[in-house]
């Protein structure tokens, strides 16, 4: 589990706790159409996707 979370940054915790609040919100209101958002957030946390810095970046074309 500790080399699970080793190489987690800021944005992969607040994803992970983001879901876990829209999911408990989504539990507690049931409104079940948040539950896609938590899925979706926990999805990011956990395999890290998403537009991190430069990782959605255009390549630039290199002239030579």
């Amino acid at each position: 589990m500790n080399s699970f979370f080793k190489n987690w940054h800021f944005m992969r915790y607040f994803r992970l706790a983001l879901a876990l609040l829209l999911g408990y919100e989504a539990i507690r209101t049931r409104e079940w159409f948040f539950m896609a958002f938590a899925a979706f957030f926990l999805v990011q946390a956990i395999f890290n996707f998403g537009c991190g810095p430069r990782g959605c970046a255009v390549p630039q074309k290199r002239n030579k």
